[in-house]
């Protein structure tokens, strides 16, 4: 993600440099008010405290996101410009993204015929819906290129279809976010790439399941973990 925010930035940035001599939307930044959209990509993440039951059969699970794959983000934006180098940002979208939870009995025999007693997995898929509102602190214009800063705190509601799998997680969370981008200045609209870093502040193990008081073979891993809390990292490109 970090090589393609690299590559875009220089493209841009190459753009915005052919037309140093010339100042592109040199009042776009005097408005009130002005609205864009973006796309981008998410990277989402769970990050799973493990206490180290052993339980009565003599298993020890513990649980992990070992890897990450993309997902995909679209918002759109309305922006209150608050002073020269402040502006108040609403981002309302969707994330859409997958984490897979693995896990692994440290007690276990990774050679034993049935596997299901040393590893098993969970696909956990979010689909986001993001209420986000920053606050852009932006530096000084220099020819067709801003710098700029942000810091903010983001609602996420989790609208994926609620399943009955090894560990379920709460709906909602509160994260708060810092970010850094860049606006480059082109003859007929402004692209600004940036990067977030999302921390959620709400531990989201939902820890009451009596969906599976029936099913100890399932609850254990419910029993092994005491906090989920979630992350993401975004790359977003703004059209304004």
């Amino acid at each position: 993600m970090m090589a393609l925010l690299v590559t875009l930035l220089g493209v841009a940035a190459a753009v915005a440099q052919d037309n140093d001599k010339v100042l592109n939307r040199q009042y776009a930044d005097m408005k009130r008010i002005h609205f864009g959209f973006s796309i981008g990509m998410n990277m989402q993440d769970l990050h799973i405290q493990n206490n180290g039951l052993i339980t009565e059969d003599g298993e020890q699970w513990w649980a992990d996101v070992p890897a990450h794959s993309p997902g995909f983000s679209v918002n759109v934006l309305a922006d209150l410009r608050l002073g020269t180098h402040f502006n108040l940002r609403f981002t309302p979208g969707l994330y859409f993204g997958n984490k897979v939870i693995k896990y692994r009995n440290a007690l276990g025999d990774p050679y034993a015929a049935e596997k299901s007693h040393y590893l098993q997995s969970q696909n956990v898929k979010g689909t986001y819906v993001v209420m986000p509102i920053d606050l852009k602190i932006s530096s000084r214009r220099y020819h067709n290129l801003r710098p700029y800063f942000t810091a903010g705190v983001m609602p996420v509601f989790d609208v994926s279809k609620d399943r009955s799998d090894q560990l379920k997680v709460k709906n909602f969370d509160t994260m708060l976010t810092l970010g850094m981008g860049c606006d480059f200045y082109l003859p007929f609209f402004k692209l600004c790439p940036e990067v977030k870093f999302c921390f959620g502040l709400k531990n989201l193990l939902e820890k009451n399941r009596p969906d599976l008081q029936d099913d100890p073979e399932m609850m254990r891993f419910t029993e092994s973990v005491d906090k989920v809390t979630n992350s993401m990292v975004v790359l977003t490109f703004y059209f304004e």
